[in-house]
């Protein structure tokens, strides 16, 4: 349908969980909180549709997107597994229907998984050229992969699926990371002041809108202060918390990152970022926090794969709990090899000046030229 689509751009948090099985000493040990009440029911009825039509992809997609929204809400990986796994009747892309095949690559960019999720994007799209939602998630993924010329193809294919708001927004971002800070602030707040937006439409605006200004760097951070508590005031929580605490802690307000993150599920994102501004703050749970950190970190090595999936937390973890910046460094590279977005180049650039490598320096020097990507904060690194 036209312009009837979710605002997936800012809702890619990784997520960590305990790898070891639990073994109850007593029977009253707590293994786990099973959801309940209506919302209990309402699975029930996905699962059972599923599994009586197991030839349906209506009934496939269903379920498959519950689990995704729980993996979202809870910070779960496995709910995202169980999402791939409710689509597993179809197996080969070329042959599986478009709802199952946009919703697998939804699933593999919640899991980071980019290359798959935006062949299988581009795969849909040879089928449905005018599918919005297809477009503005292959935007999200190029972008995150600091592909911008193949972003700004996105976009375009976004506004010749008559979607123009969203492209609007969508090539807003792109010059955003481009530099042209002005053109897109214009657009956005133009955007912003229209009626009748959702608050999911509000807060991905007002996300995009606080994470240009805090690029622009202006001294006092208001602008972009004011854009974060807009943006979660539209919708709490998630992403844009998780962005929120780096720019408190940025401007070295560990106190405040630990109060935008108290609610917060404790997804490897968010608990790398507790650990970093309670040792800041000085806080009692420092200590907590780390030792957390550390062993989700040591069983998520045992997960095949995991080391590069979860290289961006295990980079700030290294450099800023651990203060092992030569560790840090070879992660951030290894970081890079799957996303590139502005906080990544960051990393980069941060792990080289603390382990005073002047090489590793003029490599990120390189790939933020190679991007084209303006970021005042970069500029005070390099």
């Amino acid at each position: 349908m036209k312009n009837a689509f979710i605002v997936l751009a800012w809702a890619l948090c990784l997520v960590g969980a305990r790898a070891e099985p639990l073994h109850p000493q007593r029977d009253d040990d707590l293994v786990e909180i099973l959801p309940g009440g209506a919302a209990a029911a309402g699975d029930r009825r996905l699962r059972r549709d599923a599994a009586q039509q197991p030839a349906d992809p209506a009934a496939a997609v269903a379920l498959a997107r519950r689990h995704l929204e729980r993996a979202r809400e809870q910070g779960d990986p496995r709910d995202a597994g169980r999402a791939l796994a409710a689509l597993r009747a179809w197996p080969d892309p070329a042959t599986a229907p478009d709802d199952v095949l946009l919703l697998r690559a939804t699933v593999e960019q919640h899991l980071h998984a980019f290359d798959d999720s935006a062949a299988n994007l581009e795969r849909l799209l040879l089928r449905r050229p005018h599918d919005a939602q297809a477009w503005l998630t292959l935007a999200t993924v190029r972008r995150v992969q600091g592909r911008g010329a193949e972003a700004e193809r996105a976009c375009a294919g976004l506004a010749a699926a008559q979607a123009p708001w969203h492209a609007q927004a969508c090539r807003a971002e792109n010059a955003g990371l481009r530099g042209e800070t002005d053109a897109a602030r214009r657009t956005l707040h133009a955007l912003l002041s229209a009626p009748r937006r959702t608050a999911g439409e509000r807060a991905w605006l007002l996300t995009t809108l606080a994470e240009l200004e805090t690029r622009a760097g202006a001294p006092a951070g208001v602008e972009a202060e004011a854009a974060w508590r807009a943006a979660l005031a539209a919708r709490p929580g998630g992403y844009a918390a998780v962005a929120f605490a780096d720019f408190l802690l940025d401007r070295g307000r560990a106190g405040d990152a630990l109060a935008a993150l108290k609610d917060e599920p404790t997804t490897d994102a968010v608990l790398v970022r507790l650990a970093i501004a309670s040792r800041r703050a000085r806080d009692p749970a420092a200590p907590a926090h780390a030792a957390t950190l550390r062993e989700r970190i040591a069983q998520a090595g045992l997960r095949p794969g995991a080391s590069d999936t979860h290289a961006r937390e295990q980079a700030m973890a290294a450099l800023w709990v651990d203060d092992d910046a030569p560790r840090a460094l070879s992660l951030a590279r290894a970081n890079l090899r799957r996303q590139r977005e502005p906080i990544d180049v960051l990393l980069l650039a941060a792990a080289a000046r603390d382990a005073g490598d002047a090489a590793a320096l003029r490599e990120a020097a390189a790939l933020r030229e190679e991007m084209g990507l303006h970021d005042r904060r970069l500029d005070a690194l390099l």
